[in-house]
């Protein structure tokens, strides 16, 4: 229940917060601090490297591309919202975040994280009609649906945000502004509050449906047919091609849901904070950088893009030399 003394306590929390993180374990920081940046120059370089090659090469001008590069946006967005903040705290001993910091990184933690969910499931759906209906493949992935599924999947995530973030920021802490974590994430700010949060628990789990469980169900059954399609291809040959398209979303799922399910869908009482921590830099710094290497070491067409592109800039580089030495 509120009261006034909560709501006296509470705007002790305007002031700011404190990101504890691994403060208690001090001698991991300066580790953490260079792995976390490394992670994070290798997540800008492969997703930078995709969305430049989808947008050069003409013949990644299709809609398993067109999606991949909103993935690798999506990616840089959601390091670039989150790690640089977590870079400052491994760094020094200021674990200080002001409010409206704290709230923005809450809110786009939170929309971009339901984005992933939607964006992996649209992607799940091209891959059947690629596998499953080839023949009308071009037809049924037109550039307007494409565009619509993809605003569907920015608008689910930002929407979700937009009801949960508020909510989230404005539970009474009593005075508490030790956030327990590296970042200002849902889980651990409700478990600041100093009243009963089953409320906010409930909605949040009802949400969770439509923009975590509602998609992986949908990915699910496209797999399902997938799987079945596969099946009647005869030629090993075909069945290996269809396998090798959709192999790399099946890991980027994987890796992606594993870790979401785990720190969204249980209730606060049993959420722990040292495992809460290290999930979430996983799938903070691991998911985004190894998403380029997994699609990339993959598929045949990347590969052929980045030798182009490389292959333009070392010809180029030639001509410049020989017409040098022409005018000398």
């Amino acid at each position: 229940m509120w009261s006034p003394v909560m709501a006296k306590y509470n705007t002790s929390s305007f002031e700011g917060f404190i990101l504890v993180g691994f403060s208690d374990r001090p001698h991991l920081e300066l580790i953490l601090f260079v792995i976390v940046l490394t992670f994070y120059l290798l997540t800008l370089l492969g997703n930078m490297t995709i969305i430049l090659l989808s947008a050069l090469d003409s013949q990644l001008h299709t809609p398993m591309y067109f999606f991949l590069a909103n993935l690798s946006f999506l990616d840089m967005c959601f390091t670039t919202g989150s790690i640089p903040q977590m870079l400052y705290n491994l760094w020094g001993p200021d674990k200080t975040i002001s409010y409206m910091g704290c709230a923005i990184q809450l809110y786009f933690v939170l929309a971009l994280g339901g984005v992933e969910c939607v964006l992996l499931a649209v992607m799940a759906y091209d891959r059947y009609a690629a596998v499953c209906k080839p023949l009308h493949y071009t037809i049924i992935m037109h550039p307007r649906l494409c565009g619509q599924l993809t605003s569907v999947a920015w608008l689910s995530g930002f929407g979700n945000s937009l009801i949960m973030a508020p909510q989230t920021l404005m539970l009474p802490r009593c005075g508490h502004s030790r956030v327990d974590h590296f970042l200002c994430e849902m889980p651990a700010l409700i478990g600041m509050a100093c009243v009963d949060t089953m409320t906010l628990e409930a909605l949040a789990f009802a949400l969770a449906i439509f923009i975590i469980l509602a998609p992986l169900i949908l990915i699910l059954i496209s797999y399902a047919y997938i799987a079945r399609a596969v099946l009647g291809i005869k030629s090993a040959a075909g069945r290996k091609k269809a396998f090798n398209t959709c192999s790399s979303h099946l890991i980027v799922v994987s890796l992606f849901y594993g870790t979401i399910i785990y720190m969204y869908l249980q209730p606060a009482n049993t959420y722990s904070q040292d495992q809460g921590k290290f999930l979430t830099l996983f799938y903070t710094i691991v998911t985004p950088s190894v998403n380029p290497l997994i699609y990339t070491l993959r598929n045949k067409d990347i590969k052929e893009a980045l030798r182009k592109v490389l292959g333009k800039g070392s010809a180029g580089r030639i001509a410049q030399l020989v017409l040098i030495r022409q005018i000398i």
